[in-house]
């Protein structure tokens, strides 16, 4: 699970924010001012989210300088409300990965997250094991002991869902919006069913019922 640094001032919009990219499956940790963050500079995160005019006298320039001098490589979003090309210069040069202004909307700001985290890390993991399982990303593909075990789309779309949030607890209603999507329209009870088939298949699989709520993969 990727851990994502999300720093803006303005409390709405960071709760906002924070449960958008938490839907995506990101965990997220809030600062509300530059001082707070400041103080925890050395933790381990995997993007920032800056805004660059906070409440008290740290900018955002003011921190990205800062994390730089612990990590050089660790992508960085700016938000801000000036749109200005200066700000976006000095925000380049000072090493950030992209710039958006606001007021934005919080899914074009999950899209451009979700394609540096994918451009940065996904690249270096595009296939994992679980237990004697070996799961390609990009080639849909499951294979125990060399012998592929077929599931059909949205099998192998729950699986995912449960690999990458490995520990995470999903409701019925998350997991029907994650894979049947948004739009679909029916009982909850197809999910209990996919993961029946799911675990049939891959019975090696920890997926651990949560009695009137959904499911967790262990």
């Amino acid at each position: 699970m990727y851990k994502i640094c999300l720093v803006e001032d303005e409390v709405d919009l960071n709760n906002l924010i924070k449960s958008y990219l938490e839907r995506e499956g990101y965990l997220v940790t809030q600062y509300y001012s530059g001082e707070s963050i400041m103080n925890n500079i050395n933790n381990k995160y995997d993007l920032y989210i800056l805004d660059i005019m906070l409440g008290d006298s740290i900018s955002g320039y003011d921190i990205i300088k800062k994390i730089r001098e612990v990590d050089t490589d660790v992508p960085v979003i700016f938000t801000s409300a000036r749109d200005q090309d200066l700000d976006k210069i000095i925000g380049l040069e000072l090493g950030s990965d992209d710039y958006i202004t606001k007021p934005y909307s919080p899914k074009e700001l999950v899209l451009r997250v979700n394609k540096i985290i994918k451009r940065v890390y996904v690249k270096e993991s595009n296939k994992t094991t679980y237990e004697s399982y070996d799961i390609d990303f990009d080639r849909r593909t499951v294979l125990e002991k060399e012998k592929e075990i077929n599931l059909t789309t949205l099998e192998f779309d729950l699986l995912l869902l449960f690999i990458n949030n490995k520990g995470k607890s999903f409701s019925r209603e998350d997991i029907l919006s994650k894979v049947w999507g948004t739009d679909y329209f029916g009982s909850d009870r197809v999910v209990d069913d996919l993961v029946r088939r799911l675990r049939k298949k891959m019975p090696r699989l920890k997926i651990n019922t949560l009695y009137g709520f959904g499911y967790r993969l262990t």
